[in-house]
């Protein structure tokens, strides 16, 4: 895929404030510090379209770049740390919700998984909750160039297997490394499969999710707690920590 033009849109503290709807998205989430800014920029081919910050956190709103004048590069607030006050952390976990759950014109979700680390409980419930909402989305493995081959295809089966038995057909899974550029090429190719494809029809149920497991809450709780009494889910009732994005 080609991109002549990588320009930085506008910022947005909530789904209202987004810009409009015409041009399909494409949004990159994960925990903090998982290299999400580094890659954008690699994928643009721009050394700092996303600005990259050893501050774990430093991405509190809804950053938007088009590609191309025909998508966008949606970069989201890293989830797993936050800074601030209460309501601060709420209205930042507010609008990451909405957002995922609420954007008629987001294509497929991008979930940064960090390959140097064994399969973390914040990242298995993150799937878990795309899976629940019908959200198409594909795990990338960041900063494979970190560790070992030995101990990358480790953390990524260890993670595989933890995932396998929610799923009839386990999401894409790729891996990459903004140092070396590894993955480029595969990931703008997913990109351009969609675009060349055009508009798809909104998916009302996850079209591979099986039933998902109870031992693992689901993430924005307030939210899942308003579907539960009507779609009588199964879901426990564990109090999630509030430097969590849902």
């Amino acid at each position: 895929m080609n991109i002549p033009t990588a320009i930085f849109d506008c910022s947005a503290p909530d789904l209202a404030s987004c810009p409009d709807e015409s041009l399909p998205e494409f949004a990159f989430i994960g925990r903090s510090n998982v290299g999400k800014s580094s890659l954008l920029n690699t994928l643009a081919g721009v050394e700092r379209l996303a600005r990259v910050s050893p501050t774990p956190g430093f991405t509190k709103l809804i950053n938007f770049f088009t590609m191309g004048k025909t998508w966008r590069l949606v970069d989201l607030p890293g989830y797993g740390y936050a800074e601030g006050s209460r309501k601060h952390v709420s209205q930042f976990n507010r609008a990451v919700a909405n957002y995922l759950k609420h954007r008629p014109n987001l294509c497929c979700v991008f979930l940064l998984i960090d390959s140097g680390l064994e399969p973390q409980p914040i990242d298995l419930e993150f799937v878990q909750w795309l899976a629940s909402h019908a959200r198409p989305f594909v795990i990338v493995f960041t900063k494979t160039d970190r560790g070992t081959p030995e101990a990358v295809a480790a953390n990524i089966a260890a993670f595989k297997e933890r995932i396998a038995g929610w799923f009839e057909q386990l999401p894409e899974i790729f891996q990459c490394s903004s140092a070396t550029g590894h993955g480029r090429t595969e990931l703008l190719g997913v990109i351009g499969k969609i675009v060349d494809a055009g508009p798809a029809p909104e998916l009302e149920t996850p079209p591979s999710a099986t039933s998902l497991p109870p031992e693992i809450e689901p993430p924005f709780r307030l939210e899942v707690r308003a579907r539960r009494e009507a779609e009588k889910t199964s879901f426990d009732k564990k109090k999630l920590k509030a430097a969590r994005p849902w």
